[in-house]
């Protein structure tokens, strides 16, 4: 019993009977007209229904009454974009006004049919409706009083629930808007993607080189040393915090231009501080860095950045051989490394699915493993088209 009656207590209930009584305010004010023509607001609901607003008012009017308190009603509020967002607006237009009659009538008449019957019950004759006029007084009409009163929890409840299932299905979003909504989302996974992949990749580098600069001065207990792992410490955090700042602005929507990030212009930055941390690199640029498109400089310089980190990580002061080729068709980036005994490759980390999901991005190819002389070798390939 508790459970038939809880959607009487629901707030919902009463919000979708409003919003299917707010036609009928204009019915009304027809009916003082011309009582005789009903359908006429009907009619006039057709051109009103093809104004591309219309839809926006309707979806708004759906959230705040039929769906109250739900963020993902399902309910578009975009204006109508093409006809069969017309049509489906007026069909719910149309939809609305009957379920606004139902409701209505159902909501004056059966309370009224309710004490007629009680009336009837209690000995009164009934003169004012025709089905009982010619009923004759008893007391198991008082039993009969119920059945309106149910009829009345069933049209309120149900004709709610049917009218938001009419609103999903007539105002919900069309296939273009579907398809909007599924890039603007897929746009913001791939944002969340590259901002954790910057963060891993600038912070990790500046972590990687503090610990080696500090772990090789505190051995090699030389003042001169450690003046100049200081120093490198001090530029790759500052530059680190640059890269922060930088990806806080971007999780803030603080408009800063995407020029503004690093790219392999900068790569000297890279090599010195591996060069400072112990690494003997020796670096071959072959063609114009400058020439090159700006998504495809900045990316790559993340994945030098990345590649000299794993050399520092997982193998330590070792060579290092670095690679910059741009030719007039793809930018390669090689990187190799000895991994001396003991030490464990770089395995399958989250930088090195990080260079591979970059080179992915721009439609090119990474390597990333073993190379013939028991080294480690890391090859990108990245098309310029």
């Amino acid at each position: 019993m508790v459970r038939f009656l809880r959607p009487l207590c629901r707030g919902t209930t009463y919000t979708r009977l409003l919003h299917l009584w707010v036609p009928m305010l204009v019915v009304s004010v027809w009916a003082l007209i011309d009582d005789t023509k009903l359908w006429v607001p009907a009619v006039v609901l057709i051109p009103v229904g093809v104004i591309p607003a219309v839809r926006t008012g309707e979806g708004v009017q759906a959230r705040l009454l039929l769906t109250p308190g739900h963020e993902d009603s399902g309910f578009s509020v975009a204006p109508s974009a093409t006809w069969r967002d017309r049509l489906r607006t007026v069909a719910w237009l149309e939809l609305r006004m009957v379920l606004g009659a139902l409701t209505t009538g159902a909501c004056v008449w059966l309370p009224i049919l309710t004490v007629e019957l009680v009336r009837l019950a209690l000995g009164h004759r009934i003169d004012d409706i025709p089905l009982l006029r010619d009923a004759a007084p008893h007391w198991a009409y008082a039993l009969l009083a119920l059945l309106p009163v149910l009829a009345l929890y069933g049209a309120v409840v149900g004709l709610g629930v049917l009218a938001t299932a009419g609103a999903r299905a007539l105002l919900g979003p069309s296939p273009t808007e579907r398809l909007a909504a599924l890039e603007e989302r897929t746009e913001q996974l791939l944002e969340r993607t590259r901002i954790a992949r910057e963060l891993h990749d600038s912070i990790g580098h500046a972590l990687t080189v503090a610990v080696v600069q500090a772990g090789a001065a505190r051995a090699a207990n030389s003042p001169e040393f450690t003046d100049r792992a200081l120093t490198a410490i001090e530029e790759t955090g500052r530059a680190a915090l640059e890269d922060l700042e930088r990806v806080l602005g971007v999780l803030r929507e603080a408009e800063r231009p995407v020029s503004a990030r690093p790219t392999l212009m900068d790569a000297d930055r890279l090599l010195e501080s591996a060069r400072v941390s112990g690494a003997k690199v020796d670096a071959e640029v072959a063609g114009p860095v400058e020439n090159l498109p700006g998504p495809v400089s900045r990316e790559g310089y993340r994945i030098l950045q990345e590649a000299l980190t794993n050399v520092l990580r997982h193998a330590g002061a070792v060579p290092a051989l670095v690679h910059i080729g741009v030719a007039p068709d793809a930018l390669t980036l090689e990187v190799r490394n000895p991994l001396p005994d003991g030490r464990a490759a770089p395995g399958r980390g989250s930088g090195l699915r990080g260079i591979r999901e970059r080179a992915a991005l721009l439609g090119g190819r990474a390597h990333t493993g073993p190379d013939d002389a028991g080294g480690w070798q890391v090859r990108v390939e990245l098309p310029l088209g």
